[in-house]
């Protein structure tokens, strides 16, 4: 059984209370994985499924069955996930039924990557929620009699993205499916869903991955090389989603820029400071300008982590400007700065104007160094 779990990085605890219920025969018929993105849950979901449908069955049977649920194929799995609205759309519509062929196939190819690149997050243009048709569709799927697996699954991602109607749906089929059916739903915003989803499911916390699990994962599944993997990997906050986010916006130069912006602000050289955001303001990258924001939040503490001794820096490169800032200034205090950078990545969610918060940055990071502090 322990062999599933092998191509899963970390998640030590997570696997160990699978397999608890795997063993006890006391298996939910709905699961809840909650965690930041791209530490691994539909994949887990995906293994889980496998996990508790071959474990009685013979060699050639399992091969199979393993094979059709890599592929996320029913009537073994129900996979649903955001989709874009089609023309003339409405809610009784099929899931894909007024879709353009192009857009069909571009989330065909979608599953496909996802099925070869467990760690894959799929993205689809214009797929903000999860639509009440897909929702509805479980009821189809649920009508199937399929005596080939134990169990199917029925493996909502990003189960957040359902709005108010697609939750109420999805809670008459939550409230009593029928045997041999598991739930499992993922998301990284637990709070956005309705209390009476959360109540009838079994709820389970994933933890950020390692830096050495984040490094294997981008170089095994996106070959990326050693070097670069590592170096992103200790920025990545324990998420492949965060790291590809970083490589998608040139990491290299995020780090560079980072601490130009850091040492032009210090200087209070404002112009200089405000020169390397304009690129990203002409392309109204707002991911890039919060990618920004949390490394030079990393960066305060590795400052702070150097006033305290601790030999583990982020900016491992930079430690020597680490060393110069705080013995020039040494009773800085950051605790509030770190909060005040937090609030203005949050304010960039909120569609606040995008230079004015920019210059909240460079101004921040001026105040730190005035004579009155």
């Amino acid at each position: 059984m322990n062999d599933f779990w092998t191509d899963i990085y970390g998640q030590e605890t997570i696997k160990e209370i699978l397999t608890q219920l795997i063993v006890s025969s006391k298996i939910p018929h709905a699961l809840l994985f909650t965690g930041i993105e791209g530490i691994g849950k539909d994949f887990t979901a995906l293994k889980f499924a496998q996990t508790i449908n071959t474990k009685l069955l013979d060699n050639v049977k399992s091969s199979e069955i393993n094979k059709q649920l890599s592929n996320y194929s029913e009537p073994y799995i129900k996979y649903i996930f955001p989709l874009p609205r089609g023309k003339n759309e409405t809610d009784s519509s099929g899931p894909t039924e007024k879709l353009s062929l192009e857009e069909v196939q571009s989330i065909q190819e979608e599953i496909k990557k996802k099925s070869v690149n467990p760690y894959y997050k799929i993205s689809i243009p214009k797929a903000s929620n999860i639509k009440i048709s897909s929702i509805r569709d479980i009821k189809k799927f649920l009508s199937f009699e399929f005596s080939d697996v134990l169990y199917r699954i029925i493996l909502i991602s990003d189960a957040h993205l359902m709005n108010d109607t697609s939750q109420n749906a999805l809670l008459k089929s939550l409230e009593e499916p029928p045997p041999g059916i598991i739930f499992i739903l993922t998301t990284p915003y637990p709070a956005l869903l309705r209390g009476t989803i959360r109540s009838r499911c079994w709820e389970i916390n994933f933890k950020p991955l390692s830096n050495n699990d984040v490094k294997n994962i981008l170089v095994k599944y996106f070959g990326i090389d050693l070097t670069s993997a590592e170096k992103i990997a200790v920025f990545s906050g324990g998420s492949i989603f965060n790291s590809m986010n970083l490589i998608e916006h040139n990491f290299e130069e995020l780090l560079e820029k980072t601490i130009h912006i850091l040492r032009y602000s210090f200087g209070r050289k404002y112009n200089s400071a405000l020169d390397q955001f304009n690129p990203y303001l002409k392309e109204n990258s707002t991911d890039a300008i919060k990618l920004i924001i949390n490394m030079i939040n990393i960066w305060l503490s590795d400052l702070q982590r150097f006033r305290f001794e601790l030999n583990d820096y982020y900016y491992s490169e930079y430690k020597e400007t680490l060393e110069k800032f705080n013995a020039r200034f040494p009773y800085i205090q950051l605790k509030e700065i770190v909060s005040k950078f937090e609030n203005l990545s949050t304010l960039i969610n909120n569609n606040v104007n995008i230079n004015l918060i920019i210059l909240n940055i460079i101004y921040e990071l001026s105040a730190l160094t005035t004579p009155h502090n």
